[in-house]
């Protein structure tokens, strides 16, 4: 916690008059741009990672028993898998899980939006069901929560720390498709931040994509977290505002490439 009393001892920036400080913004805007316009062609160049097989089999405990890793996409064809640290010897055992993946837990936007998108989350750690439902339940959390029963954190790099796999499905085949961890992790936990790091990206028509990949407009998919496929047609309404969004998200990307 900062001190009260303590701002007088901060060598703080200078006070400027209005024009100097959006001077000094429209300057860091600049950079601010280029940060954005790497960020997406890092998330570009994710999407054409090469994938790895996942041969082995692999078996979790659920909330109602035994599952496989194929079991845990739901139907979907991506999973973003995390490792948290919950389990006898982690600190804050039994009453939390670590600070790290707990702070990250109470982060995770609502899951529905990943679903629109066929995208999965899910956790995984060590300790039984029934403390993870006791956790869940304390936290108000919502996410699935797996037991891992084998060596699943030990062949994916998470026995030892914290991380996301991401995972996709082909019918019963599922492939490894990328994995970050440490710093990366602390990112996490928004809707875009999550899709960013699939194969299939935000699925966005602006968005660098590999030939075929599907794609469809900003704006007009968002939806309330409790209205996704409520309406089989949209309200004409939202369909003007979309638009009108979608042409300033167009010009917005127009001038960046420009710039």
């Amino acid at each position: 916690m900062v001190d009260k009393n303590a701002i007088k001892d901060m060598k703080t920036p200078p006070v400027v008059s209005i024009q100097d400080w959006e001077a000094a913004r429209q300057r860091l805007l600049v950079k601010e741009k280029e940060l954005t316009r790497v960020r997406d062609a890092m998330a570009a160049e994710r999407r054409r990672m090469p994938w790895m097989a996942v041969e082995k089999k692999y078996e979790f405990e659920g909330p109602k028993g035994k599952v496989t890793l194929l079991d845990l996409f739901e139907g979907r064809p991506q999973l973003i898998f995390y490792r948290a640290f919950f389990e006898p010897g982690v600190f804050g055992w039994p009453d939390h899980a670590c600070r790290g993946c707990s702070l990250g837990a109470d982060q995770i936007s609502h899951l529905a939006h990943l679903n629109a998108r066929d995208t999965t989350l899910a956790f995984a750690s060590r300790a039984p069901q029934q403390d993870i439902a006791r956790l869940k339940a304390r936290m108000e959390w919502d996410m699935p929560w797996y037991t891992i029963t084998d060596s699943f954190d030990k062949d994916f790099g998470v026995d030892e720390w914290h991380g996301h796999n991401i995972f996709f499905r082909d019918g019963e085949k599922i492939f490894r498709t990328y994995f970050i961890n440490n710093r990366g992790d602390e990112a996490m936990g928004s809707l875009w931040s999550y899709l960013d790091l699939t194969p299939l990206g935000r699925q966005e028509s602006w968005e660098d994509s590999p030939e075929g990949y599907p794609q469809s407009a900003p704006y007009k998919w968002w939806n309330w977290h409790d209205n996704y496929g409520a309406e089989t047609s949209p309200n004409p309404k939202w369909i003007q505002i979309a638009e009108a969004g979608e042409a300033a998200f167009r010009k917005s990307s127009a001038e960046e490439k420009a710039s």
